[in-house]
């Protein structure tokens, strides 16, 4: 698969993760708190208290970060790939940080699924950059003389 398309596909991949969980922490921020990551899994409700104001703020900070993702992925322009990328990773490094230190009171499948999807959202965006990176070795190759 070439590079530009394995991009645009973890950016979209990326965008979907990030405006689902958006939309439904605004829309529906109890049911968020209550229900992440859904079918019978409660990851957030074992973080007491509730409290709807950060529930609102996570939901609006998942949406801001996807129409970022979103971009990047429609233009897939070098630099608006690259700052995307590093966005998502301030954003999920310390995230994944946390949880790693925060696993009680999971069963086995839930640590093992929270911790997998919160990798991936670092591996992600490190494989973007690293693609990046190539794409701008590319252009700098053909460039010289």
């Amino acid at each position: 698969m070439p590079a530009p398309r394995l991009s645009r596909t973890i950016l979209w991949a990326l965008f979907a993760t990030l405006a689902l969980t958006g939309v439904w922490a605004l829309a529906a921020p109890r049911s968020f708190y209550d229900s992440f990551p859904g079918a019978g899994h409660t990851w957030v409700a074992l973080l007491p208290p509730y409290n709807e104001h950060l529930i609102r703020d996570v939901g609006g900070l998942s949406l801001g970060l996807a129409v970022l993702t979103g971009a990047a992925a429609l233009t897939l322009e070098r630099r608006l790939v690259i700052v995307t990328a590093l966005a998502i990773l301030v954003w999920s490094t310390p995230h994944l940080i946390f949880h790693l230190a925060h696993l009680e009171g999971l069963s086995t499948s839930d640590k093992v699924g929270q911790v997998v999807v919160l990798v991936l959202g670092v591996v992600a965006p490190l494989a973007l950059l690293g693609l990046a990176a190539a794409a701008g070795r590319e252009a700098g190759a053909t460039r010289s003389p």
